[in-house]
């Protein structure tokens, strides 16, 4: 029986499948983006806290839920602590009118240093309140989540699982300034529409495209000779394209691009030394990464260069051609 009381986002839940993020932290806007990892750890976050996300408490889970397939926890950590430092804009409703509400995404915390241990922490009272008022949300599939490989097609994704179920509405207009603070694009970077679309729209796109139940579209909306806006436009495949993206998330990520795009791959077998967690790399590597290339998802970007170098011969220094690697990605993918 209808009770005219809104649908609250609490009321819904986790499964095996999929979990469950408010509406509110999908729209947010990073004043200090945020990576991949640190996207997907914070869902992972905020799913663990879910039963008793609103209440004041100290949440715990094991740290090797959190670092995925990565043998360390450092990734963990430096997670962990942009999480904590960032602030991020988040629009609610405050006495029947239109707001903009300031909040850090987490509050304090208590790592053991165990490898096998515990992270301790806390979700900020401002945060709770949004979240206990929260009557929209994203039902994220795990599986998709972590097939993703940029953050800009995580976001994305979150975007449509918000809005895919809309009964009347399949298409919404943004600005692009609101647009690239939702997608986390860094201040400075990618300002031109020419850019944003090679470099973060039309990849995350495609991905999307490729491995969500949705078909997604952004046009662009010119003001004069600029494009000022984008219309994001949404619909539900049909059975036989749901059917293909089920399939594309069995496959290896190694020529996944080359399938999405069409184009002719011959995929080599794994040589020896990339297999199970090898070439270790030395932390002073991941280190001078970090310097070299600031704001970027290391861990993502090894991950590009193991699938790149699938059916290549062992580099005598693994950790040589492992920043070379980066580099040219950094060129090919400016922030």
């Amino acid at each position: 029986m209808a009770t005219g009381q809104p649908y609250r986002t609490l009321e819904a839940r986790p499964n095996a499948e999929s979990l469950v993020k408010p509406g509110e932290l999908v729209d947010l806007v990073e004043v200090t983006p945020l990576t991949l990892a640190d996207r997907r750890i914070y869902n992972q976050l905020l799913e663990n806290a879910w039963d008793a996300i609103d209440k004041p408490v100290t949440h715990v889970i094991a740290k090797a839920d959190l670092r995925g397939s990565h043998n360390s926890n450092d990734r963990v950590g430096e997670s962990i602590e942009r999480l904590m430092s960032s602030i991020v804009k988040v629009r609610v409703t405050r006495n029947g009118e239109d707001a903009v509400e300031r909040v850090q995404l987490l509050g304090g915390n208590v790592e053991t240093t165990r490898r096998d241990g515990l992270l301790e922490y806390e979700i900020p009272q401002r945060l709770r309140r949004i979240i206990k008022d929260s009557t929209v949300f994203a039902r994220l599939q795990r599986e998709v989540m972590f097939a993703l490989s940029s953050k800009y097609a995580l976001t994305l994704y979150e975007m449509i699982q918000k809005r895919g179920n809309l009964r009347y509405r399949s298409d919404e207009r943004f600005s692009l300034d609101d647009l690239r603070g939702i997608l986390g694009v860094p201040k400075g970077k990618l300002t031109s529409w020419s850019n944003l679309k090679l470099r973060a729209i039309e990849p995350a796109v495609a991905e999307v495209n490729a491995l969500s139940d949705f078909v997604v579209e952004v046009a662009p909306i010119k003001t004069g000779r600029r494009v000022t806006h984008i219309e994001l436009r949404w619909w539900r495949k049909d059975a036989g394209t749901s059917a293909e993206a089920e399939r594309e998330l069995t496959f290896s990520k190694v020529g996944r691009k080359a399938r999405i795009s069409g184009e002719a791959e011959t995929v080599k077998p794994r040589p020896a030394w990339l297999d199970a967690r090898g070439p270790a790399l030395r932390t002073e590597t991941y280190e001078t990464a970090k310097l070299r290339y600031p704001g970027y998802d290391i861990y993502h970007v090894e991950g590009e260069w193991r699938a790149w170098a699938a059916g290549k011969e062992a580099p005598r220094d693994a950790d040589r051609a492992f920043l070379a690697f980066f580099r040219g990605f950094a060129e090919r993918n400016p922030l």
